[in-house]
């Protein structure tokens, strides 16, 4: 559809914002440096917006917004978030109801389940019927961790639970980001590895050494993560992932959401949705070197798709995408 060019907002006063991005070099700081920029350029002369790093890449920084320690943050995956208002699945001990959405950034993710060969699996099926004493490296499932979080209700739902592995003799090994869980497997240190960053140098690096076999996601613990967790089953395409001959059903793992909370200005909300949006070429242009498949960030940026948010806008927000003549869509409950 065409989207109407929104006049680009000013503020005449000068601002002191709080961003809260990644562990410090990876997507989040990247997208709050643009960020930062751009909303300086247009704010008072003594505007300063501080980034801050993050201690657990997980429900720490939607809490901290909704503490009001942090003025926006970024969470993935998108699904998952749906949940934060309301207070369910990980945010099951505090339903965060004043945080609201900017925009959606798009990143096409998934998590997969890895295993090294020697065990002869090629499917849960297998893995059950087999049942070895295997060291995985993941995420936590720390109540902070929503990759620790959504990698147990994964194992779980396709029949083992991390009772379950204990009694096989197995265990898992746990760090906070995925390169950590990715090197570990690459250096043999660990049988498996259960992680999302599919896109990254990581992951082919650890199917091509380790030449490691991904199973495929079952359709049944797929309909039950979507059911509990709001996160649905898609396909890897054949050949996506060195070794995998044939498309690979996974879990989608989708999705940057920019938060802030709905007693931010309403004039603040609407510019920093303003430069999200009309400023997008400059976030897309520090990924075109990666074929967009292959990128953190999947580019071009479609303005009806950040519309899409997982749970309420901010005013601010709705304003820019309706002056933008983007019809919105209430999210699902």
């Amino acid at each position: 559809m065409t989207v109407t060019p929104v006049p680009e907002p000013r503020i005449s006063r000068s601002l002191r914002l709080n961003f809260m991005g990644d562990w410090g070099q990876a997507n989040f700081h990247r997208i709050c440096g643009w960020l930062c920029q751009e909303l300086c350029d247009r704010s008072g002369p003594k505007t300063r917006v501080a980034i801050w790093n993050t201690f657990g890449g997980g429900i720490d920084m939607p809490h901290a917004v909704f503490d009001g320690e942090m003025d926006l943050c970024l969470a993935t995956p998108a699904g998952l978030i749906s949940s934060a208002t309301v207070g369910r699945n990980i945010f099951g001990a505090r339903a965060l109801t004043s945080l609201r959405a900017l925009a959606v950034l798009p990143q096409t993710d998934r998590m997969v389940f890895a295993i090294d060969p020697k065990f002869k699996v090629r499917s849960f099926a297998d893995l059950r019927r087999v049942r070895p004493p295997l060291r995985i490296a993941t995420a936590p499932d720390d109540g902070v961790s929503f990759i620790g979080y959504v990698a147990a209700r994964y194992m779980e739902a396709h029949g083992i639970g991390a009772d379950i592995l204990k009694s096989w003799g197995g265990s898992y090994t746990v760090d906070t980001r995925p390169e950590q869980a990715l090197g570990r497997m690459e250096r043999g240190e660990v049988d498996a590895v259960l992680q999302e960053a599919i896109m990254t140098p990581w992951w082919q690096s650890v199917m091509q050494k380790r030449s490691a076999v991904a199973l495929p996601a079952e359709s049944g613990a797929l309909e039950t993560l979507q059911a509990s967790c709001g996160l649905g089953g898609v396909t890897i395409p054949a050949g996506f992932l060195p070794g995998c001959a044939v498309p690979l059903p996974a879990l989608d793992f989708s999705d940057f959401v920019v938060l802030v909370r709905s007693d931010m200005a309403a004039d603040v909300a609407h510019l920093i949705t303003w430069c999200l949006v009309e400023t997008r070429a400059a976030i897309e242009r520090q990924y075109r070197h990666i074929a967009p498949e292959r990128s953190p960030l999947t580019y071009p940026l479609d303005p009806v798709g950040m519309s899409r948010v997982p749970i309420p806008l901010h005013p601010g927000a709705s304003e820019y995408f309706i002056r933008a003549g983007i019809p919105l869509v209430e999210p699902a409950s």
